[in-house]
């Protein structure tokens, strides 16, 4: 069997490709560069909870000890904090902020130990052509030549040469937001903690803005980003100087703090939705296939989120043959995701950016509006929270035995210790990503015996001849909770960590019906359309 192509050697191709190599299935990654990265102190990301899991697990590599998990957050308007958020220490919601060159450091490093994938680098696609059996690719430079795969996933970003050459739409708004760029070393008054100022008092130089958002990042070093005004104002770099100085300055009650610039840019917010991501054997993700960050959302999560979704998509249908209805759920699932986000922030966007009225002085609305942005940045609501496939067509139907537990189903599943097959204790993340169901039986009081004491004993061997009759390979574990679960309650678990169903007790024919359902049932003859590419 071809490995999988995949084009683009940024965060989300990297993460794909060892996410199909933990489930043994072999990648060419094609790299239009020379296979490293330039570090860029003001090109950072905000990894959330679920995907700053998911990178740890593939590379191995504790990014937090790399980054800065927040402290808090405190949102400020003119003088007035208008909130302020303080996260424990070790609080897994508080969300990661990290250089990207770190991230895609640690995403090459590991694959530098990864037998099963290889990366060309200097191979810049040109051209693609699909068959019933697989794809073939052609790559320019100094390295060109052909390549043939199984399938073909485009990870090339903005510019998608993959999106382009399958004809693919790429409908949206350009140019949502702009923000002036710059990371520097200085002392600030809130050593580790996110702020969010709007309507700063102080008068910028050059054009105005209404909004700044300090970041911390490891060694005292702040990532800070202007909201700049609609229109394509040049921003020079003694703009740009005079309001650092007058930012800290005002931070600092008038002095103007000693400080390092170390990296500066402008960034430029996009939203943007492909028509299609799947075209018979080729598929997009991350910026390839949407393009959003306004209002502190974050496009690498999502990116993210696409790679960890696809990735236990392609690997049986790699492994067995065609699962048509399993990878077309991939576009189901993600676009509508993505959608529904985009939307979300275009309808609160002019409500934030407007100005003039009542809504400016009234303190109810601006609570109102601290709130959505809140959200944003810090992962919640319908502008930050990982989605949930709740409308999924691998959404089991209603089951006789299912019961309400705090995750909706669709939605990430809360992290909990569990009893491995071993008898190790892990956390129910560490078991994902390997291609696997999962099956959970909340069982209160087992975590203080030893698993040979219990294993035998009470629903687990029926649980256990259930879970081996699956349609699908699945993993048996043991917790002593789960939120909202009651005692001897089983929690079906799909490899990308998102809950299928709950069921009240040991329901084999329940649990076969939802497992048969989350993997698109039975592989089938792949059609003829995918051989043809049809659009």
């Amino acid at each position: 069997m071809d490995p999988v192509i995949i084009v683009g050697a940024g965060p989300v191709g990297l993460t794909l490709a060892l996410a199909l190599a933990r489930q043994e299935v072999p990648c060419v990654v094609l790299d239009e560069g020379p296979g490293k990265d330039e570090p860029r102190p003001a090109r950072t990301v905000v990894l959330r909870e679920d995907t700053a899991a998911l990178l740890e697990r593939l590379t191995g590599v504790a990014l937090g000890e790399h980054g800065v998990r927040w402290a808090g957050w405190r949102s400020v308007r003119r003088r007035q904090v208008m909130s302020e958020i303080t996260f424990e220490e070790a609080d897994p919601a508080a969300p990661l902020h990290i250089a990207q060159h770190v991230v895609t450091g640690a995403l090459r490093a590991a694959i530098a130990d990864e037998p099963l994938v290889k990366v060309a680098v200097d191979s810049r696609l040109d051209s693609i052509e699909q068959e019933r059996s697989g794809v073939t690719a052609h790559t320019r430079g100094p390295n060109g030549t052909w390549w043939r795969g199984s399938y073909l996933v485009g990870c090339d970003g903005p510019r998608s040469t993959v999106r382009k050459l399958q004809d693919i739409r790429f409908p949206g708004r350009t140019a949502v937001e702009r923000h002036a760029v710059a990371a520097l070393r200085t002392e600030l008054p809130w050593e580790g903690r996110a702020l969010l100022h709007r309507t700063p008092p102080w008068r910028h130089s050059g054009p105005s803005a209404g909004e700044v958002t300090a970041r911390p990042l490891p060694d005292g070093v702040w990532r800070l980003d202007w909201l700049l005004p609609p229109g394509k104002d040049l921003v020079t770099p003694e703009i740009l100087v005079a309001r650092i100085r007058e930012t800290l300055a005002g931070w600092t009650d008038g002095s103007t703090p000693a400080y390092d610039l170390l990296d500066t840019g402008v960034h430029t917010v996009h939203h943007r939705l492909a028509r299609r991501w799947r075209v018979g054997r080729v598929f997009l993700a991350g910026d390839a296939a949407h393009l959003l960050g306004a209002l502190g959302t974050q496009g690498l999560d999502e990116g993210l989120r696409d790679a960890d979704n696809l990735a236990w998509k392609l690997a049986p249908a790699w492994h067995h043959g065609p699962h048509e209805a399993l990878l077309d759920s991939y576009q189901a699932e993600r676009r509508a995701v993505v959608a529904a986000r985009l939307r979300a922030a275009d309808q609160v966007l002019p409500v934030l950016r407007g100005t003039g009225g009542l809504r400016q002085i009234v303190p109810r609305a601006a609570r109102g509006h601290d709130t959505l942005l809140t959200d944003g940045h810090l992962g919640r609501g319908p502008l930050g929270a990982p989605g949930a496939y709740a409308d999924s067509p691998l959404a089991p139907r209603r089951l006789e035995g299912e019961i309400p537990v705090e995750t909706p189903p669709g939605a990430p599943v809360t992290d909990v210790r569990v009893t491995a097959e071993d008898g190790s204790f892990v956390q129910l993340r560490d078991r994902l990503g390997r291609g696997a169901l999962l099956v959970v039986l909340i069982a209160p009081g087992t975590g203080v015996w030893d698993r040979k004491h219990w294993v035998s004993a009470g629903v687990m061997p029926r649980l256990a001849a259930a879970v081996t009759a699956l349609p699908y390979r699945a993993e048996l574990l043991v917790a002593e909770s789960y939120p909202g679960a009651p005692a001897h309650s089983v929690l079906l678990v799909r490899p990308d960590g998102h809950l299928v169903t709950a069921l009240s007790g040991v329901r084999p024919a329940d649990l076969y019906a939802a497992a048969e359902a989350t993997v698109g049932g039975a592989a089938e003859e792949e059609p003829a359309r995918a051989a043809s590419g049809a659009r």
